[in-house]
């Protein structure tokens, strides 16, 4: 499409008016699709508007698992994701069938399966209770204490809600490839080049990047810790759309991009599949639309709900 940027956002506004839909956008989107959004958050948050809107059609600016988990909220309506291919190598590092084995195979231990949002629809099926990075501990610590849990599938997030809780877990070998680029190395890079700058980090991040910051949290609450902080200046080490966000809500501090030992700033390729282009022609089009089969779906909300009502 060649349309001019103003155009394309005039045209996406009025498609928007005549579908009755509703834009969300995770934090990790361009800047533009960003400012077109009516709520821009991180999936907890993204989880609650998706199951509270009173659109008959959802757009869902993220990747595949996001529109999935808006689908399974709400069966009703219309939920289509720019581009299908936005997918996510945390969500692939778990495949349904490959929990599914392991769950079989040591079914003596009777784990109570929390697993992150990050996931497919399949691996939410199978869970006990979802969790995102913002209310992990709360979960973690509302879990029954007669039952091992499993989580999955991100190892270090779950190695830092153990780090917060103290409780013991099982933890699927996945990652998130963007977050794992950073390095101890590439952090003190930057905290020697900005010796002012507190260091925010998203805890997918390895241990070795956890244990340089001065706060961990996920992006949500990123907005909040540095608005109340007395610093001036925030090394954020997390993918680089939530700089925008963050300069946007609190246009007066410095946020600086985590380096990685390849680059200046990390970018997930999966979220940036989205564009603006693609934003419009699935208004225009109502695809590609997220379809769940019945029977998974209804299971799959059984574990998000059970989020919702700990969160």
């Amino acid at each position: 499409m060649s349309a001019h940027p103003t155009d394309l956002v005039t045209e996406i506004l009025r498609l928007k008016k005549d579908r009755n839909a509703v834009i969300l956008a995770h934090n990790y989107q361009i800047e533009e699709i960003q400012n077109v959004a009516d709520f821009v958050g991180d999936s907890l948050g993204l989880s609650i508007q998706a199951a509270e809107t009173q659109a008959d059609v959802i757009i869902f600016c993220g990747v595949h698992f996001m529109g999935e988990t808006a689908k399974i909220l709400n069966p009703s309506k219309t939920v289509v994701i720019p581009d299908m291919d936005a997918g996510c190598s945390l969500a692939d590092s778990c495949p349904a069938e490959k929990l599914e084995a392991f769950l079989k195979e040591y079914s003596a231990k009777n784990y109570y399966v929390i697993a992150y949002i990050n996931c497919s629809a399949g691996v939410k099926a199978i869970a006990d209770v979802i969790c995102t990075s913002g209310n992990a501990v709360k979960i973690v610590n509302a879990a029954p204490e007669d039952r091992p849990i499993l989580f999955v599938p991100d190892q270090n997030l779950g190695a830092w809600v153990t780090e917060q809780t103290g409780r013991p877990m099982d933890l699927w070998q996945g990652s998130c490839y963007v977050h794992m680029e950073y390095t101890r190395d590439s952090i003190e890079r930057a905290k020697h080049e900005y010796p002012e700058a507190l260091v925010v980090a998203h805890p997918e991040c390895p241990q070795a990047v956890r244990l340089l910051a001065d706060e961990v949290c996920s992006t949500e609450k990123m907005i909040g810790y540095c608005k109340n902080s007395p610093a001036n200046a925030f090394i954020i080490v997390t993918e680089e759309g939530m700089l925008h966000r963050l300069r946007r809500e609190i246009p007066g501090k410095v946020f600086i991009p985590g380096p990685t030992d390849q680059c200046a700033c990390a970018e997930c390729r999966y979220m940036k599949r989205n564009t603006m282009e693609k934003l419009y022609l699935c208004l225009q089009d109502l695809k590609p639309e997220i379809l769940i089969e019945e029977g998974l779906r209804l299971n799959a909300e059984r574990s998000v709900r059970r989020m919702l009502e700990l969160s």
